[in-house]
């Protein structure tokens, strides 16, 4: 994947498209033109609707595009460039995440230990909740020690579609 995560500027062009996807409406953020959110109608954290800026369809059409190869089990790696508005380590626990690949998982505790630091596993959970472009930066990947589906922005419901979508057994459309 050629995404890093960086800080996008402070102020700056900000637009928003929404695209039908099998797990429900999907906002694409933009800042300048690069993409800086992937977000669920129904999220936990993230911006409110008001702060994406305008409307636009325009710019979004690479984003549209890998999206939906993704869902249509034609794409792995995302090739797109990425700004992500976050704490240093928010951004370091997110370039992580880039590294796990296509249908594999790893447990919060692992990916603390990838980062050298192995008593961060709640730190790396709550930064992994903080995700701004999720499916692209696949926090759904990051499951509990015992293997359990903890915690997802966008709801279990949807996790779950994810990694079985990834693993082969893609129920279909979930909304």
């Amino acid at each position: 994947m050629t995404a890093t995560p960086t800080r996008p500027p402070k102020e700056g062009r900000r637009t928003y498209t929404v695209i039908d996807s099998p797990i429900g409406p999907i906002t694409l953020a933009a800042v300048d033109g690069v993409l800086s959110g992937l977000h669920m109608i129904e999220r936990w954290h993230g911006p409110t609707d008001d702060t994406f800026g305008e409307r636009t369809a325009e710019g979004f059409e690479s984003a549209i595009t890998q999206v939906r190869e993704y869902f249509a089990g034609e794409r792995t790696v995302f090739d797109l460039p990425l700004h992500m508005e976050g704490t240093d380590f928010q951004r370091t626990v997110w370039t992580a995440l880039l590294d796990i690949p296509f249908g594999e998982t790893v447990s919060y505790g692992e990916l603390a230990e990838r980062l050298g630091k192995p008593s961060a596993s709640r730190a790396v959970g709550l930064a992994n909740g903080r995700n701004p472009i999720s499916i692209i930066v696949p926090c759904h990947r990051v499951i509990g020690a015992d293997g359990s589906l903890t915690g997802y922005g966008g709801g279990i419901e949807r996790k779950r579609h994810l990694l079985d979508h990834e693993r082969g057994t893609d129920p279909g459309m979930l909304f």
